[in-house]
């Protein structure tokens, strides 16, 4: 015997009430933003990561109406606040300001990660980049990238340069001069870039690369001495220094990049909010102009786009990784 159609549909509309209700993340993409976010960073207070994460931050703060903190993790090479975005719950109100360390060299250096750059991570936008510069101490007798080359291959293994750590950019940096030029320049690797900068100060090394937004202060007042940049193109804060192409090393190109990330997992709806109200922020003259004073490049994306560019880092790193041997500690 048939059921008769008013039970029928008195079974259905409930199911489908219950389906509606729970669909994943629909509830909370809805109500979401209604309490404060944070942007967590692997880099300690005072880094081009800080800056940046403030400058976006204080913009997104206004355009989603609520507070937005910047919860700083540094630690083991940008790995300690990677995991902890990694593992923040995917519901829009942790964030993570990513780079070319923690989504770059990281994963092309470390035999295992307590995350996943591609699949702990649902990529928001592009943010910025900005080239390594070559600095030297003032003191040393060399006004060009050939002179550094034709001085330090006239003490072989005397001459010494700064990371911010092993399997840090700047250590790729370094490695890549020496598999370009035959030079042999001791490695010495500080804890973080800070730490690097004091100690090319301090006459403790002979060179460094160091990203133009964490140098550019010094670069200023003459307390080192630039010799070129690693960008495609001359750097805007920095138009009388030379690329490294310019300077003869036609394919030495590595940038230090920053975008914005959310946990895997988080609503699409959510992301797809985040990227448009990042583009909007980015767009602004004013934040391009504070940028811009530390020499960043603002480059807004789609999510796809950074996703794609995050993969092309990872596999770029790891090549020259193992071409020259750099493993993290």
């Amino acid at each position: 015997m048939k059921k008769p159609m008013g039970l029928a549909a008195g079974i259905l509309i409930p199911a489908l009430i219950v389906v509606a209700v729970t669909a994943p993340g629909s509830a909370q993409a809805q109500t979401w933003p209604s309490k404060p976010i944070r942007i967590v960073i692997a880099q300690a207070p005072g880094s081009a990561t800080d800056v940046i994460s403030r400058v976006v931050g204080n913009q997104l703060s206004l355009s989603l109406e609520q507070p937005i903190v910047i919860d700083a993790r540094p630690g083991a090479g940008g790995v300690l606040g990677t995991e902890v975005a990694a593992r923040s719950a995917p519901d829009g109100y942790t964030l993570f300001m990513g780079n070319n360390s923690t989504h770059g060299s990281n994963p092309a250096v470390y035999a295992k990660l307590p995350y996943d750059a591609v699949k702990d991570f649902a990529p928001i936008s592009f943010v910025a980049s900005v080239p390594y510069v070559l600095v030297v101490d003032p003191n040393l007798p060399v006004k060009s990238v050939q002179e550094f080359i034709a001085l330090a291959k006239s003490k072989p293994g005397k001459m010494n340069y700064a990371s911010a750590g092993n399997g840090s950019t700047h250590h790729f940096c370094g490695e890549l001069l020496k598999s370009m030029t035959g030079v042999d320049i001791l490695h010495i690797p500080y804890k973080g870039s800070g730490p690097g900068i004091a100690g090319l100060l301090g006459g403790e090394v002979s060179m460094m690369f160091s990203n133009v937004a964490d140098i550019g202060s010094q670069i200023k007042a003459g307390k080192v001495r630039p010799l070129a940049v690693t960008s495609q193109r001359r750097a805007s804060s920095l138009p009388d220094v030379p690329t490294m192409a310019e300077a003869g090393l036609p394919d030495f190109e590595i940038t230090s990049w920053f975008g914005l990330l959310a946990p895997a997992g988080t609503p699409a709806t959510i992301i797809a909010r985040l990227n448009a109200e990042t583009v909007k922020v980015l767009s602004k003259a004013e934040v391009k102009a504070t940028l811009g004073a530390q020499g960043l490049e603002v480059a807004p994306s789609s999510p796809e786009q950074f996703a794609a560019h995050i993969k092309s880092e990872i596999a770029r790193f790891t090549k020259i990784a193992k071409a020259a041997g750099i493993k993290a500690e």
